[in-house]
């Protein structure tokens, strides 16, 4: 399994959730962040911005999901500027169901 920290601009988070629709992936977690990337709030246009506000989606998935759901993302949310995003993935080592019990895959 896997969990990916997608940081995204707030207008594209309809798109991303539509994409998790579409793949029958549950269990976001979206949260508003602030921050900036190596360009430090610089636009191409050479101007300081203020740091900009984002949204950071969570979500466990199967390992042979990743590559599809990066692929989607960056169709559907790439916009060729500074300040689309970035995309986390990280290895989980288990997931449980509490209500259940169930563990891996099953549990997500």
């Amino acid at each position: 399994m896997k969990e990916m920290v997608i940081i995204i601009r707030p207008e594209k988070l309809e798109k991303v959730k539509q994409i998790m629709d579409h793949e029958k992936l549950g269990g976001i977690s979206i949260s508003s962040v602030m921050g900036c990337g190596t360009q430090r709030g610089v636009e191409e246009t050479g101007v300081q911005s203020a740091v900009p506000a984002n949204i950071r989606v969570q979500i466990v998935l199967e390992d042979e999901k990743v590559e599809d759901i990066i692929a989607r993302i960056r169709d559907e949310v790439a916009t060729g500027h500074v300040g689309d995003g970035k995309i986390f993935v990280r290895d989980v080592e288990d997931a449980v169901r509490i209500r259940t019990g169930e563990h891996g895959n099953r549990a997500l």
